[in-house]
């Protein structure tokens, strides 16, 4: 082919893939959920996935893939087309602790996605089943330590955060009981509220309705105040747990090589939902802190997820991942 020809090819392609970039989105867009529907990633999710499609004129339908503690669904997120029309909610478990507990993980969150931008802030309970012998956190840990490996706890596979954080409640309480795994944490919870494991961690999204109805008992929540969504349940460092503060996370992410301006378009897309009266509403009613001003941006996540690799790395090992 002559060269004149391959110019006028690779300008007709620049010019083909600058329009689609403007003219995106063109059709609907996917967002892969990494757990089963009716947790708290999934209520988030669709939350604000119902006021991102009023903003980009296209609907976002949910796809929820589970396995392997999300980090299934984030494989497949990292391979799908870098056009904008797959992109993943992942969260502090996928995105930071996976790198440990997972010394085979096929993807690293730091290179493999394009950061589009924090959705909200999930703080963590520690809850036990209805009728658990241990009315507050006390009372609980002492049992706890009676019991030992009889106690069972629920989690969402290894690398979520209900797994993560319980980990990271157990390593200071020196205990050591039998784990349970369930295909999300949706599952999970359902198993808490029927009394078929004793406790579990989980963020406080999917936890309020269940508190307040007085399906499952809240012991202590990992944050510096009290939640106005739950303000009888006492923070972690007033029941003497002052090393428990966590801050569980859900952000999005596109795949590695997505175009700036269609990460520009899904974030500002984001930012109009948490800006958004209603959707800020639902999601603080729920507990969840959406964040403000640059933090919703993708240089702020890129950062939040290097950082929160780096702390998890040191609380967790493959070796004790393994172990469970």
């Amino acid at each position: 082919m002559r060269l004149w020809k391959i110019a006028a090819l690779l300008l007709a392609l620049g010019v083909h893939d600058a329009a689609a970039q403007t003219d995106y989105p063109a059709r609907g867009v996917t967002l892969i959920v990494p757990f089963a529907a009716g947790g708290p990633t999934d209520i988030v999710a669709r939350i604000v996935a119902d006021r991102m499609s009023a903003s980009l004129g296209q609907q976002i339908t949910i796809e929820n893939v589970v396995g392997a503690g999300g980090t299934t669904a984030a494989t497949r997120a990292m391979h799908a087309t870098p056009d904008g029309y797959t992109i993943m909610m992942g969260h502090m478990g996928t995105h930071a602790a996976a790198v440990a507990l997972y010394p085979a993980l096929a993807y690293d969150p730091r290179r493999d996605f394009a950061p589009i931008g924090v959705v909200a802030g999930m703080p963590v309970l520690i809850l036990a089943r209805q009728h658990f012998p241990a009315v507050n956190f006390q009372e609980f840990a002492a049992y706890a330590r009676e019991q030992g490996g009889n106690l069972r706890m629920a989690h969402a596979g290894v690398g979520s955060v209900a797994y993560t954080t319980c980990m990271l409640l157990n390593k200071i309480l020196g205990e050591h009981p039998t784990m349970v795994a369930y295909q999300g944490t949706g599952p999970a919870m359902n198993a808490l509220v029927a009394g078929e494991v004793d406790y579990m961690c989980d963020q406080i999204v999917s936890v309020v309705p269940q508190v307040r109805a007085g399906n499952i008992l809240a012991l202590a929540i990992s944050t510096p105040g009290r939640s106005p969504a739950l303000p009888k349940v006492p923070t972690a460092s007033e029941v003497g747990l002052p090393q428990f503060q966590v801050s569980a996370w859900n952000a999005l992410f596109a795949p590695r090589d997505t175009p700036k301006p269609v990460i520009d378009k899904l974030n500002q897309a984001l930012v109009e939902a948490l800006d958004d009266p209603a959707t800020h509403r639902r999601l603080a009613d729920l507990g969840s802190v959406p964040p403000e001003g640059e933090a919703r941006g993708p240089k702020a996540l890129a950062e939040l997820v290097s950082s929160e690799i780096v702390k998890w790395s040191a609380i967790n090992s493959p070796g004790e991942a393994a172990s469970r």
